[in-house]
């Protein structure tokens, strides 16, 4: 039986459904996946061999691909939010781990160019934790 996933945007435009199985989950910290995410780094579970199906909004979907590079990006164009992306060069669906709407089935296989990691989110142990907005 093939594992299914499903996801979508923040604003709800965009969904799609994911067919097959993820190998890897890198938290990536390139400057490209800075600027990319407006974080510290990306999220991105990859999912070999997979099928990727948009159930709603696929006119929606925008890629970004960087110059000169196996950088991409895709987005949607109403809310920004990223969504899943197929990568040639590797024969894989890459899915940012905050589009899934289903669990994450499995946990970060490493932490990936760690050197050009913000210096503001290292050593953060020490940074107060809060379920919800402090007051």
């Amino acid at each position: 039986m093939v594992n299914k996933y499903r996801g979508s945007c923040l604003c709800g435009r965009v969904k799609y459904e994911l067919s097959g199985d993820f190998q890897s989950f890198f938290l990536c910290y390139c400057t490209r996946c800075q600027k990319g995410t407006g974080s510290a780094h990306a999220a991105n579970l990859f999912a070999k061999a997979s099928t990727l199906v948009w159930l709603n909004g696929e006119n929606d979907v925008r890629t970004y691909e960087h110059p000169n590079s196996l950088h991409a990006k895709s987005f949607c164009s109403k809310c920004g939010s990223a969504l899943p992306t197929f990568a040639e060069s590797i024969n894989s669906v890459v899915v940012p781990a905050g589009s899934l709407d289903s669990p994450v089935p499995i946990t970060p296989t490493a932490k990936i160019f760690t050197g050009s990691g913000a210096k503001w989110c290292l050593n953060l142990d020490d940074v107060p934790s809060y379920e919800k907005l402090p007051e």
